[in-house]
């Protein structure tokens, strides 16, 4: 299986850090953010990581190169600015994934997902996605889906958040093409037709987006 870490946003509220660096470059426990991500990726056997670049992109490769050094082999997938939003970003970097699913990760979380259950439950038997949500953060009360057994579903009462990682077949994006579109409609007309499952993750997460969480992962990291 292979990956793909979304790295190509602005990071607006990050600023001015984000002024001059890209997001995912952000230190974090002595090293980029990044480099979260792909240890973990590592660990779970996944070698293969295609990265997005976007705003600042061309740091992302002089900071990385191709990965070796974290134990993965990185292919770039560069947009420009401005890039594609998520969805549009995933769809442009198809030809770099291949034919069958791919692990997904927002390059600003900070987990203890276990990634291997995420690369265990691939989407598998028309399914196009199995996503992982967590309790929903003070920053984001109504949440996004919800869960009922181990499916995705729209219709429950109680609703979470989508944690930013999840494992997606190329299926998912048929007929779009490589522009500007968000993510989560995609995921929402999925659900809707029966074709996602998931599972809540109650450990560690943090989305890093503000410089408040920012400062609280890293703190958090020091201490451990």
């Amino acid at each position: 299986m292979k990956a793909m870490i979304l790295a190509a946003g602005r990071g607006a509220r990050l600023r001015p850090e984000t002024d001059r660096s890209p997001k995912p470059l952000l230190q974090v426990g002595g090293e980029p953010l990044i480099a979260h991500h792909l240890r973990k990726l590592a660990a779970a056997g996944i070698e293969d990581v295609v990265v997005n670049t976007g705003w600042l992109g061309e740091q992302l490769p002089r900071a990385l190169g191709d990965g070796g050094a974290w134990g993965v082999r990185i292919a770039w997938s560069h947009e420009g600015w401005p890039a594609l939003d998520t969805g549009g970003g995933i769809r442009n970097a198809l030809p770099l994934l291949g034919d069958g699913p791919f692990l997904l990760a927002n390059g600003d979380v900070w987990s203890d997902i276990d990634y291997v259950d995420v690369r265990d439950h691939a989407p598998s038997g028309g399914d196009h996605a199995h996503i992982v949500l967590v309790p929903n953060p003070p920053h984001h009360p109504d949440g996004d889906f919800g869960i009922a057994g181990d499916r995705a579903s729209d219709a429950t009462p109680t609703r979470l958040t989508y944690s930013g990682v999840s494992c997606l077949h190329p299926a998912l994006f048929t007929d779009r093409t490589a522009e500007p579109f968000p993510l989560g409609p995609l995921l929402r007309a999925a659900i809707a037709a029966g074709r996602v499952s998931a599972r809540l993750h109650t450990g560690t997460w943090s989305d890093i987006g503000t410089p408040a969480r920012l400062a609280a992962i890293r703190e958090q990291r020091d201490r451990d």
